[in-house]
């Protein structure tokens, strides 16, 4: 009883730890008094201050939209093009390629590695085989070069197309990429990095119609 007493006067305002210190009847809308029960060991009479409290957003389980979070206004170093590497599950890998096709990003490379983060201690089946602690976990590398203003929405795709929610999700990291040259025309920099149809073309036709 003592300590159920104790945690609820510990969430208590403290208009209303005062009352029940004190209880007294008062008036007003704004008003309530609390009485110590042998039943329950607060019974409360509540206005709409105290309901107000347990019933606003504070007490709520609610699961947070997951993004890329405290985006930097600049990135240290600053760079024009940026590579973003992301380490994925390999059943993933169609869910993201396809969420960037569709937003029109075009030049991916992927490559097949392995290796272990924090899910190195845990058994993972894939393909009927298991994979423990010493062994290595098969993990698909993800490498995309994009301009800057580009590297924001492509994050938070990987990270809506990837997340399971569960260790083992990977990570993403960001390099500064200096210039970037088309072989076949010897083009360098924004035209080299350009892809016909791309994210650049989508954004430009929507803005000209």
């Amino acid at each position: 009883m003592a300590s159920s007493a104790a945690a609820i006067m510990a969430i208590l305002p403290s208009r209303a730890r005062s009352a029940f210190l004190n209880p007294q009847k008062t008036d007003g809308a704004d008003s309530f008094v609390l009485v110590p029960n042998r039943r329950n060991p607060i019974s409360t009479s509540m206005a709409s201050p105290l309901r107000a409290r347990f019933r606003s957003k504070r007490f709520l389980s609610v699961t947070p939209k997951i993004k890329a979070q405290s985006s930097p206004a600049e990135y240290i170093p600053q760079s024009e093009f940026y590579k973003i590497e992301a380490i994925l599950r390999p059943w993933r890998v169609p869910h993201v390629s396809s969420g960037l096709l569709q937003m029109g990003i075009r030049g991916v490379t992927v490559s097949d590695v392995r290796g272990f983060g924090s899910q190195g201690g845990l058994t993972e089946r894939d393909g009927g085989s298991e994979f423990s602690e010493d062994k290595f976990i098969a993990k698909i590398k993800m490498e995309i070069v994009v301009c800057k203003d580009q590297v924001e929405a492509v994050i938070d795709k990987i990270i809506k197309e990837a997340r399971t929610g569960e260790i083992g999700d990977g990570k993403i990291f960001l390099t500064p990429v200096s210039d970037v040259i088309r072989i076949r025309t010897g083009e360098r920099g924004e035209k080299a990095e350009r892809m016909s149809g791309g994210l650049a073309d989508m954004i430009s036709s929507s803005i000209s119609t």
